[in-house]
């Protein structure tokens, strides 16, 4: 219940107005039970007395109805705008919690991207969003249960104390049983997060624009719905035995629940027939008991519910208290423009988190596994106005080199100099502005053509009368103009198939564009990973023919393994298993005969 205070909290900054107005409205409906009842016992005596004298009190019994009857519409007022207010704000709550979310998420580190765990934890985090303010009502509706409950016992306790102790009798067992089981039932689809994540994944896979034409060229789907099948029923037996369980548990227990408030009613009966109480009192006590036993049954099972649903919250407060490891110092350097001295990586070192690097058998490997390290001592310099080319066979550690010189990635040991001062005393905002990079597996955003360049450097679109022009050279240099160009609303157009009017681009398409974000950039270092991999020799020609004005001044990196890319370079690094193998320009590296002249030498021979 730690969970309630900080999300009450959360509910009230997110608009003051509406919470206060639904908890007055709360407070009023909370007394409207009582007067109701006790406005019926005094109609039934006045009603009994006329009856015996003969002589009918018609202004008393008047004015009661009357007043029984704006009570009930007022209450009803009360209710309908309630309700009103707590839809608004349910609406509003989501909206905000959904925003907190993306920008927490966008605080944390790459590597909480690729943790498995991490994923569980955003999806429970992620359902918190929907439907989370019913909490609130949920919470506010016992809070004017007890309310009510506490005017109603009152009420019990001045006629008879052993009524009180047969309403506790009568609704404590369902509790005990409905609490115990609220914890099996959050426990079970705690556990089942990451098959849940997986029906997710095959119901999205077995039914995508993206992955229809491999399903039906390999004939996947029955593959895809038997694994959906056998993952939903194994979850629908496990959820079966615990409802079944839960059901027949808490038939017993309403049985005694049932048994309990007979038991009362009997002594109510017994003491009206001796006269003890009159038939106005027979029918307030007994819709006090009736009431109060309905009361504090949904208050206890509320509070078994609300013990659940404050589970659930866990996962939510969890998620926003994770916290990135890297962050901009107190007072950090500003990253010098132009960069006088470059880049140097001195005995860089890194292994991914033991948490994210897994052996085929699901076991994280062991801290001193040397097959866990992906890069061993690497060292190299990159000097300003420099184009430098990585290059190396898959797993060598290309790409990790360049997440860590983003900071996306902190080295396990060893540093990145930049002007020979640690990257750990820029702000890494700050930095990554300096840094343009596209990488092999860029994203595809279902966005406008314009949108799908500015994201290289979103902030271009806050200025509209700019913009377009800057948007416009990007994609002139990167020669996705000509594309767009042919598109049927050109910068305008819908890319990809998920919304309306979408049009989707070829692989070498989508790479000129993914290259004008590169462009639009404007960063002193540009980074390509693979960036001709999908254009055809004429694209490429053209590509390069303008890379060397492009990257002038600047510092670039290549990572290829076309050597028709990789011998643009003055300086190349041959990297191995994490080490650097061989560096030089292409001609000298040629000359040695070592591993970058006869991976030279392979692909020349498909060519011959």
């Amino acid at each position: 219940m730690r969970n309630l205070p900080p999300f009450l909290r959360m509910v009230w900054g997110t608009h003051r107005g509406y919470a206060a107005g639904i908890g007055v409205l709360r407070l009023f409906r909370a007394f409207i039970p009582l007067a109701t009842l006790w406005i019926g016992k005094l109609l039934v005596d006045a009603v009994v007395e006329a009856t015996r004298t003969g002589v009918p009190d018609w202004s008393r019994i008047a004015t009661l109805v009357g007043a029984e009857l704006a009570i009930i519409v007022l209450g009803e007022v009360a209710a309908r705008s309630g309700t009103l207010l707590e839809s608004l704000l349910g609406d509003l709550f989501s909206n905000r919690l959904s925003v907190r979310l993306m920008e927490h998420a966008a605080e944390l580190d790459l590597q909480h991207f690729e943790d498995p765990e991490f994923y569980d934890r955003l999806e429970r985090a992620r359902r918190q969003t929907v439907g989370r303010i019913a909490l609130l009502s949920q919470l506010l509706g016992l809070a004017q249960d007890a309310l009510t409950l506490l005017t109603l016992i009152g009420t019990l306790l001045a006629f008879s104390p052993l009524l009180f102790v047969l309403l506790v009798v009568a609704v404590l067992p369902g509790f005990v049983g409905e609490t115990h089981f609220a914890a099996l039932s959050y426990s079970l689809l705690y556990q089942w997060t990451p098959e849940r994540r997986r029906l997710d994944y095959y119901r999205l896979v077995a039914a995508s624009d993206r992955t229809a034409k491999e399903v039906k060229l390999f004939g996947l789907s029955p593959y895809l719905i038997e694994q959906y099948r056998l993952l939903a029923d194994r979850f629908y037996d496990q959820n079966r035995q615990l409802a079944i369980r839960r059901s027949l548990v808490g038939t017993a227990l309403a049985l005694v629940s049932t048994l309990g408030y007979y038991a009362a009613y009997a002594v109510i009966l017994v003491r009206t027939v001796r006269g003890l109480l009159t038939l106005g009192d027979l029918t307030l006590l007994t819709g006090s008991f009736q009431r109060s036993r309905d009361l504090i049954q949904r208050l206890l099972l509320g509070t078994a519910d609300l013990y659940e649903q404050a589970l659930y919250l866990e996962d939510l407060f969890v998620f926003l208290a994770m916290r990135s490891e890297i962050s901009a110092p107190v007072n950090p350097r500003p990253v010098p423009r132009p960069m006088r001295q470059g880049i140097e990586f001195r005995e860089v070192w890194f292994r991914y988190p033991i948490s994210l690097k897994e052996n085929g058998n699901g076991a994280a490997p062991p801290a001193d596994d040397d097959k866990a390290w992906v890069l061993r001592g690497v060292s190299f310099r990159v000097r300003p106005g420099e184009r430098v080319a990585l290059v190396g066979e898959n797993g060598a550690g290309k790409t990790t080199l360049i997440k860590l010189l983003m900071r996306l990635y902190e080295p396990t040991r060893g540093e990145i100099l930049l002007d020979d001062h640690h990257l750990g005393e820029y702000d890494p905002d700050e930095l990554r502005r300096e840094v343009g990079v596209i990488f092999q597996d860029f994203m595809r955003w279902d966005m406008t053509a314009s949108e799908n360049v500015a994201v290289g450097r979103i902030a271009a679109l806050d200025d509209p009368e700019h913009a377009r022009g800057e948007i416009e050279g990007a994609s002139e240099r990167s020669l996705a103009a000509g594309v767009i160009a042919d598109l049927p609303q050109q910068y305008d157009t819908m890319l990809g198939r998920r919304f309306e009017g979408g049009v989707d681009l070829s692989g070498g398409q989508w790479q000129k564009v993914a290259l004008a974000r590169a462009y639009i950039r404007e960063a002193q270092v540009l980074i390509l990973d693979e960036p001709t991999a999908a254009l055809d020799a004429r694209a490429e020609y053209e590509v390069f023919q303008r890379f060397a004005d492009l990257t002038a001044g600047k510092i670039a990196i290549l990572i290829s393994h076309r050597f028709s890319t990789v011998r643009m370079a003055e300086h190349i690094v041959v990297l191995e298993y994490g080490r650097v193998l061989e560096e030089g320009s292409h001609e000298e590296l040629l000359a040695r005969r070592g591993r970058y002249a006869e991976l030279f030498e392979l692909q020349a021979a498909g060519y011959r």
